[in-house]
């Protein structure tokens, strides 16, 4: 395996800052992974790893539970958004809401014993958005977990996906962040990644760091 050198990550960030305007808003950094060698229309080949960074991607993401009595009130304290499978019937008539929610949250939380229900009410809008609660991310729940601790981590989660495309694109930090912990982002993304490459870097074609407004520059 080829390890990522930091200086090469460093030497592109200071290009994407130089060649980026100031903006009126803080700006995010994407890391942008385009893949080569794989024939994503067998499943075997989709990319899907969920990368537990360091650091903070800068921007809080909210994160929305789905549970039933039993985790109620431990989602109130600890999510943004608490849903009761009580209330799913509410969502199933009205999918305007659906969406929304979908839209609004970047992680979905589940009771495990809510899942059949919710894969019945949520499953097509959360499916086609690939926000589906997930096992690999530790997102399906017992009745008596603690979600402090999860919550805490999907927030320095970054998701890297490629199911359709052969590119990969997800958020390592915003601009006015440390730039010693954006690098290790990155570095961190790039290491869950090739791993899980049947080629390792050879199945990596090139990789782009950008700001949200900004040109992409190459990352050697």
């Amino acid at each position: 395996m080829v390890l990522m050198d930091k200086d090469s990550v460093k030497e592109a960030l200071k290009k994407v800052k130089e060649s980026s305007k100031k903006r009126n808003f803080k700006q995010t950094f994407d890391f942008i992974i385009n893949l080569r060698g794989l024939d994503l229309k067998k499943p075997e080949n989709h990319v899907e790893v969920y990368a537990n960074l360091h650091y903070s991607k800068g921007k809080p993401v909210k994160i929305c539970a789905f549970v039933g009595p039993e985790l109620k009130e431990e989602a109130k304290k600890v999510c943004d958004t608490t849903i009761s499978v009580d209330d799913f019937d509410k969502y199933q008539k009205d999918k305007k809401l659906a969406k929304k929610l979908a839209q609004e949250h970047a992680f979905f939380i589940a009771q495990a014993t809510v899942m059949p229900k919710l894969a019945q009410v949520f499953g097509k809008i959360l499916g086609t958005r690939g926000k589906m609660p997930n096992p690999k991310a530790g997102c399906v729940v017992p009745p008596k977990a603690a979600l402090q601790p999860l919550y805490d981590r999907l927030q320095k989660t970054a998701v890297i996906k490629a199911k359709t495309q052969p590119v990969i694109k997800c958020s390592v930090g915003i601009e006015d962040q440390n730039e010693d912990e954006v690098i290790d982002n990155i570095i961190t993304v790039y290491n869950s990644l090739i791993h899980k490459l049947p080629s390792e870097q050879n199945n990596i074609k090139n990789m782009l760091l950008k700001l949200t407004m900004g040109k992409p520059v190459e990352v050697k």
